[in-house]
């Protein structure tokens, strides 16, 4: 129903938003591909090994489970975006819902750091795989750059860096079916064996496996909240965005699964497991014709793309929550500045880039010091840890705000689901800490930096000008 409701979306023309505000100019089509493009990602290119690693071959289970829990979590967006369609997502939902200052900062300052942490990760993984192919610079300065030049593509418009969204999207997209055409080539040599399908290969109880999977495989589904950030740029957002979100979950979803059953299907397990990118693995069976080697240069290639299509919009929502919560009062206003003629949140994107900077400068450091610290899982590890606290929260919001802001039109979520969700996210968050407390450290870390923004409201206190932006309070 979703993805037909996207294809058959028309064009419309962008809506002119008054001085200080966003430009209405994404289309129902562009935020299929904006959320099927963010959810993709490079989860799945860089985390399947860990998950086959905790799991087995039933570890498409995992992901199955992960895009269950995801797209119950993504009903809730997709019903709080429909009537409230502004920019800053989890954090204006919390700020309507309680109406508490301090915990709207605290969910803004976790939305902050949740994404900061993303893109810190997301960039070292990119570095890895650029040295893989190119000698031409040291990691720690192709990640500063990567971060950079993102920054411009967004700072240029919102507009531009949905399309080059779309383009990668279709390009990583492409890359997976790569891995899918390679198991459906094994299974009609009739080389597969489905029986690994069904295997756990981990110590212990399966269903402690499956969890301990489905806490590495939410990482890869995690993306789709950033979507409700660009709700604001949205044109008919009660239309487009619950379709669009939804359908864009679910199909990336249905290629995880397949992805992963391909996967299994074609290298061992314990091979899977022990690669740095497992995906790469699948390419050198060598079931394609032509040269393994050029077809893993390729591959590293696409790959390359997915962690920056994934990290793009990364860098979109970082200046959208500093964009919209500064509306609101929680962040100092200065980050509610749009630049003349881009009409880009330029303060906020400029800032943000400073601040994913500094992580990964700090984690360079931390890593030559302790050569066992691996920072892309480390800070993949952060990023969980806060989301699931801001799902299970902006779920709960969703129940406190029923009756408000609702019209005819107005998308509404299954109650049940919603219970069901709350549950699942807590028992996941409990699951990752105890797994991994050292992640706490880089979690409190990242809270302490957001005390800087917290004292720089307080001195600059006060509402701006109410001729600069317009009021956006419930």
């Amino acid at each position: 129903m979703y993805n037909r409701g996207v294809l058959d979306d028309k064009a419309a023309e962008p809506t002119s938003n008054a001085q200080g505000e966003l430009t209405r100019s994404i289309t129902g089509r562009l935020l299929f591909f904006y959320v099927l493009g963010d959810v993709l990602g490079s989860g799945v290119y860089v985390l399947i090994g860990l998950v086959a690693g905790a799991v087995g071959g039933a570890f498409w289970i995992a992901f199955a489970a992960g895009v269950t829990l995801a797209t119950i979590t993504g009903l809730a967006y997709a019903e709080l975006a429909t009537k409230f369609p502004q920019a800053a997502g989890a954090s204006l939902y919390v700020n309507k819902a309680f109406h508490n200052p301090l915990l709207t900062f605290l969910i803004t300052i976790c939305s902050l750091s949740a994404v900061f942490a993303a893109s810190g990760s997301l960039a070292t993984g990119f570095a890895r795989y650029f040295g893989s192919i190119f000698d031409l610079a040291p990691a720690l300065l192709v990640t500063l750059a990567f971060i950079v030049i993102l920054t411009v593509v967004n700072f240029i418009g919102i507009t531009e860096s949905v399309v080059v969204n779309m383009v990668m999207t279709f390009i990583e997209v492409f890359g997976l079916i790569v891995v899918m055409a390679i198991g459906i080539i094994v299974v009609v040599q009739g080389d597969a064996d489905f029986g690994v399908l069904t295997s756990f290969s981990a110590e212990g109880n399966p269903i402690f496996a499956i969890v301990a999977g489905v806490a590495l495989a939410f990482f890869a589904m995690t993306g789709f909240e950033n979507a409700a950030n660009v709700a604001e740029e949205t044109i008919d957002p009660a239309k487009n965005f619950p379709r669009a979100l939804i359908g864009g979950m679910l199909t990336a979803g249905v290629i995880y699964v397949l992805v992963a059953m391909s996967a299994a299907l074609v290298v061992p397990v314990g091979t899977l497991a022990g690669a740095d990118a497992a995906l790469l693995e699948v390419v050198r069976a060598d079931v394609l014709p032509g040269s393994v080697d050029v077809l893993l240069k390729i591959f590293a290639v696409i790959a390359m793309i997915a962690i920056t299509n994934t990290t793009l919009v990364s860098v979109v929502t970082q200046s959208r929550i500093l964009y919209g919560m500064s509306r609101e009062d929680v962040v100092p206003a200065v980050f509610s500045k749009v630049h003349p003629t881009r009409r880009s949140p330029y303060v906020a994107l400029v800032f943000s880039a400073v601040v994913v900077a500094a992580l990964l400068v700090i984690g360079d450091v931390l890593s030559r010091v302790n050569t066992d610290l691996d920072i892309v899982g480390r800070l993949a590890t952060v990023t969980v840890v806060f989301l699931l606290f801001i799902y299970a929260l902006v779920i709960i919001s969703t129940l406190k705000l029923r009756g408000e802001g609702e019209t005819a039109e107005s998308y509404r979520a299954n109650t049940p689901l919603l219970y069901l969700g709350v549950v699942g996210n807590t028992v996941l968050l409990g699951y990752v800490v105890i797994d991994d407390p050292g992640s706490l450290y880089w979690v409190g870390g990242l809270l302490a930096l957001g005390g800087a923004l917290y004292l720089a409201q307080r001195v600059s206190g006060g509402r701006r000008d109410s001729g600069t932006a317009t009021e956006s309070r419930a």
